[in-house]
């Protein structure tokens, strides 16, 4: 906790917030710009468990890019500017100062997910009982249900947001890390009222026991990273 404390106040995180602010705030845009522009279309939003689903992708398909943009800054910027390796003349084991910076963005991730989640939902579900913007009554049934789904998909975000993590490490390559981010993104962020990979969860499941075996990979490497 005290080296996650650390690499807070070492990395300046007022970029991440903002963005994530300007995001929420383009989300609950689009939701109700698409209903009023698309109301008699087929991508018209059908019901309010389908909005959910949407924004609920919108913001994970956000983080992982922004966590693309966090492994760049915390891991591959240090790799590629040789830095780390001052970091690494620390009387700290290499592993647990490469698990801290991983764990690090898998936290941030994950609650920034559902944080987000909870409060762009939260606000698009209140201005719609005003609004009328798409048909359906809100329950306790039916906010427990978008709470719990909420949750998992948020740690499922977290394990996925360390995939660009191996991309990065291979060549120490800032772009590829974006990009892989942003593949990711397309992968599980998918859409459409015939058929939804965003609404089955068992894809981020899976993603995130990869970006677990990945991360587990890098702290085992990690003692080689000088050897080249």
């Amino acid at each position: 906790m005290k080296l996650m404390k650390l690499e807070l106040k070492k990395c300046s995180l007022g970029w991440y917030f903002i963005s994530a602010i300007i995001a929420n705030l383009c989300i609950i845009a689009m939701m109700i710009v698409i209903n009023y522009v698309e109301a008699s279309s087929e991508m018209a939003i059908k019901d309010l468990e389908e909005a959910c689903i949407v924004i609920g992708s919108s913001i994970r398909a956000t983080f992982v890019i922004l966590a693309g943009v966090l492994i760049s800054k915390l891991i591959i910027e240090e790799y590629k500017n040789k830095t780390i390796f001052v970091l690494f003349t620390y009387p700290i084991s290499r592993k647990k100062l490469i698990a801290v910076k991983l764990l690090f963005i898998a936290a941030l991730t994950g609650a920034a997910v559902f944080v987000s989640n909870l409060i762009s939902a939260g606000i698009f579900l209140l201005l719609n009982s005003y609004l009328q913007i798409i048909p359906g009554n809100v329950d306790m049934a039916f906010l427990q249900q978008q709470v719990l789904s909420i949750l998992t998909f948020s740690i499922a975000t977290a394990g996925t947001s360390l995939i660009p993590l191996y991309f990065g490490l291979r060549k120490q390559s800032i772009p590829a890390t974006i990009v892989s981010s942003i593949l990711i993104v397309a992968l599980i962020s998918s859409h459409n009222p015939a058929f939804s990979i965003a609404s089955i969860v068992y894809v981020p499941l899976a993603l995130a026991i990869v970006g677990a075996a990945i991360a587990s990979w890098a702290i085992r490497n990690i003692e080689k990273a000088d050897v080249c």
